[in-house]
C-alpha cells in the first residue's frame, strides 16, 4: 500500500476556548510533567512490552497479561475491576479536581501466528484456538498497546492531584476474537461485551481515546482523520441447497456448485454496479466455499462465508438486502434455494469532526513538525467503534516501522515478521497522556 503523507489532519479549526486552554500556563506545566515522567519510565515501558510480547495470550485467555495490568494499577492506588468481559481490567484514577471522565483503551489479545522474528524476546508460546493447538504471537502490536497504557497510567497517577477530572483505563480482551466461540452463536465479545457490562458507566465516560500501532508509518509518526476512519465488518453465510445426483447425470438433480459460482459472480456486481462507491467505498468478499467430496457426485449443499466492509450505515443496510436478493434469485433460477445470514460484527470507526479538531493540535504537538498526517481510510475494522457509540471517541494510528525501513514494504500487522520499533512507544504514552489532560483542561473553559 502506498501512503501519501500530509502535514495536517483536521477538518475544521479547533475551538478558540480549547486552544486557549491547552496553551495556558497550567497546560504547559502539565505537558512538561508528562514529558518528564514519560521519559523517566521509558525503560520500564520497553521491559513491559518485551515481557508481554514473550508471553502472548489469545482472546479471552489473557489471564497472565490481565494479572500484570491489575497488579500495576493497584500499586498506583486506583480502583480496579477485573474479570470484565471475561479477562478485561478497568482502573479508575480520580483526579484532585472535579472534571470530565476520560477513558483510554488498550486491547490485550494476541493472534494464532507463529513468530518468525529472531528476537531475544520472541514468542515461543502455544495456545488453544477453536480447539486446536496453535502458535501464538503478538502479530498486531497489542503488546505495545498494553505497555503504553500501563505507562500512561503511571504518568497520570503521578500527577493526579493536578488533574481536573478522572481517567478510566480500559484493558480489553478479545479485540480480534475469542479463542473459543460457537461459529453460529451470538457474536458478542471484546469491546461490545465490555460496553454491555457497563464499562462506560459508573462514572459515565465523557470522551474515549485509543490508538493502534501500524507498520504503514515510520516509528513515532501519528496519523488520524475526521469522520469514517475504519470500515465496519459484517460476516455472512450463504447456504445453497440443490438435489444430489451422479456427476454423469446432472439433469437429474440440481447442482448447487454451479448455482454458487453464479452467486459469487453476481454478488460482486453489488459493489461494482449497484453501490454508489463515488460516495463511500465498499467491499464484499467470499473467503471460503465448501461443498462436495467426490469428483463424480453433485452434492446437495454448498456453503460459503464472507465479509462485508463499509463506512456508511445506509450503504451497509442496502448491501445486506441486495446480498440476500441476489443469492436467493440466482439460486431460484437454477432450481436451487439459498439461505443468507448476516451478522454485524463491528461498526465503522467514525471520529467526530469537532473532537478531531479539538484534539488535533495535541497530537501535532506530541508528534512534532513533519511527523504527523492524514490517515487514509482503512478497510480494516476495530471494535473501538462500540465505545464511540457510548461517548465521543477518537482513534488514531502510531507508526512503528524502524526509520531505516520503508513502511511500504515492511511486514504488515498480522504478519509473522511484524516488528514494532520500541522507540515509537514513548510517543504513544505522551499522546494518550496529553489527550486526557488537554480534554480536561478544555472542559474547564467551556
Amino acid at each position: 500500500m502506498t501512503l501519501a503523507f500530509s502535514a495536517g489532519a483536521q477538518a475544521q479549526q479547533p475551538p478558540q476556548a480549547a486552544m486557549a486552554a491547552i496553551q495556558s500556563a497550567q497546560a504547559q506545566t502539565l505537558h512538561a510533567q508528562i514529558d518528564q515522567r514519560a521519559k523517566a519510565i521509558e525503560q520500564q515501558l520497553i521491559a513491559w512490552r518485551r515481557d508481554i510480547h514473550q508471553h502472548p495470550e489469545l482472546g479471552n485467555l489473557e489471564t497472565r497479561t490481565a494479572a500484570l495490568v491489575a497488579d500495576h494499577l493497584r500499586k498506583l492506588g486506583m480502583e480496579v475491576k477485573t474479570g470484565v468481559a471475561v479477562t478485561g481490567v478497568v482502573g479508575l484514577l480520580k483526579g484532585g479536581k472535579p472534571g470530565p471522565v476520560v477513558a483510554l483503551r488498550a486491547d490485550m489479545d494476541a493472534l494464532p501466528v507463529k513468530e518468525q522474528n529472531e528476537l531475544p524476546f520472541a514468542s515461543r508460546a502455544k495456545g488453544q484456538f477453536l480447539g486446536k493447538e496453535v502458535d501464538v504471537m503478538h502479530a498486531c502490536g497489542h503488546d505495545t498497546h498494553v505497555a503504553m497504557l500501563m505507562a500512561t497510567a503511571e504518568v497520570l497517577a503521578g500527577m493526579k492531584d493536578q488533574l481536573p477530572g478522572s481517567v478510566k483505563f480500559i484493558f480489553q480482551p478479545a479485540e480480534e476474537s475469542p479463542a473459543t466461540f460457537e461459529p453460529d452463536g451470538e457474536k458478542i465479545w471484546g469491546a461490545k461485551q465490555m460496553v454491555k457490562e457497563g464499562v462506560m458507566l459508573n462514572p459515565k465516560v465523557d470522551a474515549v481515546f485509543g490508538l493502534h500501532v501500524s507498520s504503514a508509518y515510520p516509528a513515532g509518526y501519528i496519523a488520524w482523520r475526521p469522520g469514517p476512519a475504519m470500515s465496519s465488518a459484517d460476516q455472512f453465510w450463504i447456504d445453497v441447497t440443490g438435489r444430489q445426483t451422479h456427476g454423469a447425470r446432472p439433469w437429474s438433480g440440481v447442482d448447487p456448485i454451479v448455482a454458487s459460482a453464479q452467486i459469487i459472480t453476481g454478488i460482486q456486481t453489488i459493489v461494482s454496479r449497484q453501490a454508489n462507491i463515488g460516495l463511500e467505498p465498499a467491499v464484499v468478499t467470499v473467503g471460503a466455499i465448501n461443498g462436495g467430496n467426490r469428483m463424480n457426485i453433485i452434492p446437495d449443499k454448498v456453503s460459503m462465508i464472507g465479509t462485508i466492509r463499509t463506512y456508511d450505515e445506509g450503504m451497509k443496510k442496502d448491501i445486506h438486502k441486495r446480498l440476500a436478493t441476489t443469492a436467493e434469485h440466482i439460486a431460484e433460477s437454477s432450481g436451487a434455494k439459498a439461505k443468507v445470514r448476516v451478522v454485524e460484527l463491528y461498526n465503522a470507526v467514525v471520529n467526530p469532526a469537532d473532537l478531531v479538531a479539538q484534539m488535533g493540535p495535541t497530537l501535532e504537538r506530541v508528534a512534532g513538525k513533519g511527523n504527523y498526517g492524514v490517515q487514509p481510510k482503512s478497510a480494516a475494522s476495530e471494535d473501538f467503534s462500540f465505545y464511540q457509540q457510548e461517548a465521543p471517541g477518537m482513534f488514531f494510528y502510531l507508526g512503528v516501522t524502524p526509520k531505516d525501513k520503508d513502511p511500504n514494504t515492511a511486514p504488515n500487522n498480522h504478519s509473522p515478521l511484524f516488528f514494532a520499533d520500541e522507540s515509537s512507544m514513548i510517543y504513544g504514552v505522551r499522546a494518550l497522556s496529553n489527550m486526557a489532560v488537554d480534554y480536561m483542561l478544555a472542559a474547564q473553559k467551556n
